[in-house]
């Protein structure tokens, strides 16, 4: 499929800058939401799922994967949810485990490969036989995971699974996450790490002798987070193998729907292995979108609709040839 180099997106004069348009939408966008229904699904290791649904009466549903330490409450995810609703789809923002406000059950919580939690929401979704086509719509791990997940279920998928668009995928997990941890990237780097710390003092209240935070303040990248937990809590050798085997670029070739990746190419998480030219060329399915600006998870526009670029993008390739 084409490689989209000359991309709509044109960033707002004083925000020109990766940095600043990855920060200023968590700071400062605020949209008005009707309330989420929340569903609480349980799985199979006796653990939970929290869904926040918002429908509007639609035979069409778009299934919406956050990122990192992130939530169904995050401004880029209601953005996209009010999006669509307000074209006429019904959207299902999940939460991954521990990120729905309430510590999950089990040893285990998310991670970039954990597509067995995010094929329980689509089949979950599916059951209510209310929809003839799904969507999946990732941002950063939700990306990767939506991809990857993709990907692996190519010749099972389930035949409602029409579309599919993520932004500011990390396709290279190993190449993204030595990226991070440049000093250029300290700042998401702290942020992340004690918001993970978070997650680990809540899961040892839970499990005391089987998880720890004893020295946890020596943890400076995710490498040393991800060897020291991600890996052993998930059945990894260490942190490459996890990213190895969680990586989606793999296994891009092996996607079999419409798809459509949009990387800014100043995205500072991203290093040029997660920008996947080759394996998009070679696809009959995916169209790879590199604008030259958005950060990360950014794609900032000022309009009377109130709706982000990456939005309008989303909404333009859910409907492209939908009377074919």
């Amino acid at each position: 499929m084409p490689i989209i180099k000359n991309s709509t997106y044109k960033s707002p004069v004083f925000l020109n800058n990766g940095h600043i348009q990855s920060i200023f939408p968590s700071m400062f966008r605020k949209i008005e939401f009707n309330d989420y229904k929340r569903d609480r699904i349980k799985t199979p290791d006796n653990d939970f799922l929290d869904l926040d649904w918002s429908k509007v009466g639609s035979n069409k549903l778009v299934v919406i994967s956050h990122g990192l330490e992130g939530s169904s409450n995050r401004a880029y995810v209601k953005g996209m949810v009010k999006a669509m609703n307000n074209n006429g789809l019904d959207a299902l923002a999940w939460n991954f485990r521990s990120c729905s406000g309430e510590p999950n059950q089990t040893l285990r919580f998310y991670h970039n490969g954990a597509t067995d939690d995010l094929d329980i929401v689509i089949k979950h979704a599916i059951s209510e036989n209310v929809y003839d086509e799904v969507i999946l719509i990732g941002f950063s791990m939700g990306a990767n995971l939506t991809l990857l997940y993709l990907g692996q279920q190519s010749a099972k998928l389930a035949k409602e699974i029409k579309k599919s668009v993520v932004f500011s995928a990390p396709c290279d997990l190993t190449t993204s996450s030595i990226k991070l941890a440049k000093f250029s990237n300290k700042i998401y780097m702290k942020r992340f790490l004690i918001m993970l710390h978070k997650k680990i003092i809540d899961k040892k209240k839970l499990f005391p002798f089987q998880i720890n935070d004893d020295g946890y303040e020596e943890i400076k990248s995710f490498k040393e987070f991800d060897d020291r937990y991600t890996a052993p809590l998930h059945g990894f050798n260490n942190a490459e193998d996890y990213w190895n085997r969680c990586s989606c670029k793999p296994v891009l070739k092996d996607i079999k729907i419409p798809t459509l990746i949009v990387n800014a190419a100043n995205d500072p998480f991203l290093s040029k292995e997660c920008f996947p030219f080759e394996e998009a060329e070679k696809s009959e399915y995916v169209t790879l979108e590199v604008p030259k600006s958005g950060g990360h998870v950014g794609f900032v526009r000022f309009n009377e609709n109130d709706l982000y670029w990456s939005e309008e993008r989303a909404l333009q390739f859910v409907n492209e040839n939908k009377n074919s």
